[in-house]
């Protein structure tokens, strides 16, 4: 059985891996991490000849953590509290429950995982790191800072003979189509008057690539998905093209770059991953970041690539060899 961590509001590409792994013959349980504090019946025993044993009731259909073969970790959530509980008791409900599902986790932690849930965290919440290992394996980067001091700023946007871009390190919303998030920006001379504001968020600034086009790459165990955003603004980033939205295109990536992608993602030990990267006019690739949890779903649609099926068999060939 293949658990699927998600939340409650997940749909389609959970929806293709849950259907691609039934039709193999492969039986799954998809696991709503906000839902698992009222939804949910939990039952943990060690027993005196250190056996551990962990039941997890889910919508009338139990299941013990020996049942388990690989886990496809998607998203994690907060819990949901129930709205009747008592403010005293809140942060108590959350930091148990917090515990109990730690604890499941922790009976499944021999498992094969897409991805690793500590590795995942690590990974995309350090974006220096992900441009570190890229440039030790021979991608190009863009040179970056992080401050939140004025001068070095300004000093950094005269080094930057194209411009510079800014951005924050982490996401403010957790979906590719969420209706408020602060968008990658390029700078303009007259924001650096309010750069003092800094000291209460710092950022991230690289120097702007004058790019041909932007591309998404989807990693899965070893394998591509690429997909060529194209839009007539070409936009600073393209999640805030307006009017039409941006239009995809299947990318032959070059087998170099997949060879240098591979290794990254191989250094970084992450099984899945959704890549980022601009081609420039002078036809160089520039890998911008990785995110473990990235969204795919568009590229599945539009250009009918499977990679929901692909998540599926490589969840099935390594449960299979874990049981060898």
């Amino acid at each position: 059985m293949i658990l699927c961590i998600t939340h409650s509001s997940d749909f389609y590409t959970i929806d293709i891996v849950q259907n691609a792994l039934n039709r193999m013959g492969v039986p799954s349980i998809r696991l709503n991490v906000d839902e698992f504090a009222i939804n949910y019946k939990i039952h943990y025993d060690f027993t005196d000849n250190g056996r551990q044993l962990y039941r997890l009731n889910i919508n009338g259909l139990t299941i013990e953590s020996s049942q388990i073969t690989a886990v496809w970790y998607r998203k994690l959530w907060d819990l949901t509290v129930p709205g009747d509980l008592d403010l005293t008791y809140r942060s108590v409900f959350v930091k148990e429950y917090r515990t109990y599902l730690q604890l499941f986790f922790d009976s499944l932690k021999d498992l094969y995982w897409i991805n690793d849930m500590q590795v995942d965290h690590a990974v995309g919440g350090n974006k220096i790191y992900q441009l570190k290992i890229a440039n030790s394996v021979g991608l190009r980067v863009p040179k970056t800072t992080i401050s939140n001091e004025a001068a070095t700023i300004r000093a950094f946007y005269k080094s930057c003979v194209n411009g510079t871009i800014m951005k924050l390190h982490g996401a403010l919303e957790k979906s590719m189509h969420a209706k408020s998030f602060l968008p990658t920006i390029k700078l303009a001379d007259e924001d650096l008057k309010n750069l003092e504001e800094l000291s209460y968020c710092p950022m991230i600034f690289q120097e702007y690539i004058d790019k041909l086009y932007e591309l998404r790459i989807i990693y899965v165990d070893g394998e591509f998905f690429t997909g060529k955003i194209q839009h007539k603004e070409m936009q600073t980033d393209w999640r805030i093209t307006r009017g039409t939205s941006p239009s995809w295109e299947r990318y032959p990536l070059p087998n170099e770059i997949k060879h240098k992608l591979r290794r990254m993602m191989q250094r970084l030990n992450l099984g899945f991953g959704a890549i980022d990267m601009i081609r420039n006019r002078e036809g160089a690739y520039i890998f911008l970041e990785v995110n473990p949890q990235g969204e795919w779903g568009m590229l599945q649609k539009e250009l009918n690539y499977k990679i929901g099926e692909t998540l599926a068999e490589k969840l099935i060939e390594h449960a299979r060899k874990n049981e060898q």
